[in-house]
């Protein structure tokens, strides 16, 4: 076999099956791939792996600079095309891994955004005055008491959580399971609207949040709900479910101290991913010094 498309669709086979890679991460890859796949075709009229060099990746790549595509996007198209040929060459189908000599341009390290205890205090100062008001304020209750993903929290059932033990089971990336405490607010808010998921759950699915046709309350619906609050209750800022996680994780991690407990409550395979949180404390203690050392304060 030496056809790249040929490749591509046993390698897309392998993660699947071997790595048990989420379906979102697969389409991810197969676009990633795809594009690369049609760019050389255009441009050399064959998809021979043997006769793939870096130069063609860098081709590619520069191509997709002089469109505008960003460092973090031309970084992810490397490391999908690399990941590809890793396979190609464990496989015994190449004797060199073209990419290694191709590099991108460096990443400038974004910050993830959070919100303060205050904001979210008002955030979560929802009046119960209906039905969907109550299941509303049990999700954003959620996903801030234990940093959940959309996709984990769209999809937790009933009996995956643990009133008792103060606990919810959730299926992270990559199908791995793991399970997270759950405040006593949050638990408050899921038990009054417990009753009334089991009334609109016409279909007997057991999810927890149910919409009002009775249907599994969807990811861009529950996006939709928390930027409605957010804009109900007078917040300037633009709050979104991995908002929330990261406000979740900076705040546990600024009184605790505890990385890798932050790193295991979040799911994070790499504590490096976890790491930049302490920048983010780092960041919160150089404004508390700026403000309060009499050796910081600037003379006005």
């Amino acid at each position: 076999m030496n056809n790249l498309e040929d490749w591509k669709l046993h390698y897309l086979e392998y993660c699947k099956i071997q790595r048990n890679l989420a379906d979102l991460t697969l389409k991810a890859y197969q676009r990633d791939l795809d594009l690369f796949i049609s760019f050389h075709k255009k441009n050399h009229n064959n998809t021979m792996v043997n006769e793939i060099t870096d130069r063609h990746i860098s081709d590619f790549l520069i191509d997709q600079f002089s469109n505008n595509i960003s460092a973090k996007s031309l970084a992810r198209y490397r490391s999908s095309i690399n990941n590809l040929f890793n396979y190609i060459l464990n496989n015994k189908g190449i004797e060199s891994n073209p990419v290694e000599l191709v590099n991108t341009p460096k990443i400038r390290n974004k910050l993830p955004e959070v919100l303060d205890v205050d904001t979210l205090n008002r955030l979560l100062d929802i009046p119960l005055e209906s039905d969907i008001a109550i299941r509303d304020k049990s999700i954003i209750e959620l996903f801030y008491s234990s940093g959940l993903r959309l996709s984990e929290l769209s999809n937790i059932k009933w009996h995956e959580i643990d009133f008792q033990q103060s606990l919810v089971t959730v299926l992270g990336k990559g199908n791995k399971q793991r399970v997270v405490p759950v405040g006593n607010k949050a638990l408050d808010a899921l038990k009054e609207w417990m009753p009334l998921s089991k009334i609109w759950d016409t279909d007997r699915s057991g999810y927890v949040f149910i919409s009002n046709r009775g249907s599994q309350l969807k990811q861009r619906s529950i996006q939709a709900r928390i930027k409605h609050w957010a804009m109900h209750m007078g917040l300037w800022e633009r709050v979104y479910p991995h908002l929330l996680r990261h406000s979740f994780a900076s705040h546990v991690l600024e009184s605790s101290g505890n990385l890798r407990a932050v790193q295991e409550m979040l799911g994070h395979a790499d504590i490096s991913t976890t790491q930049i949180y302490t920048h983010l404390n780092f960041q919160h203690l150089a404004k508390v010094y700026d403000k309060t050392h009499p050796r910081a304060k600037k003379k006005r």
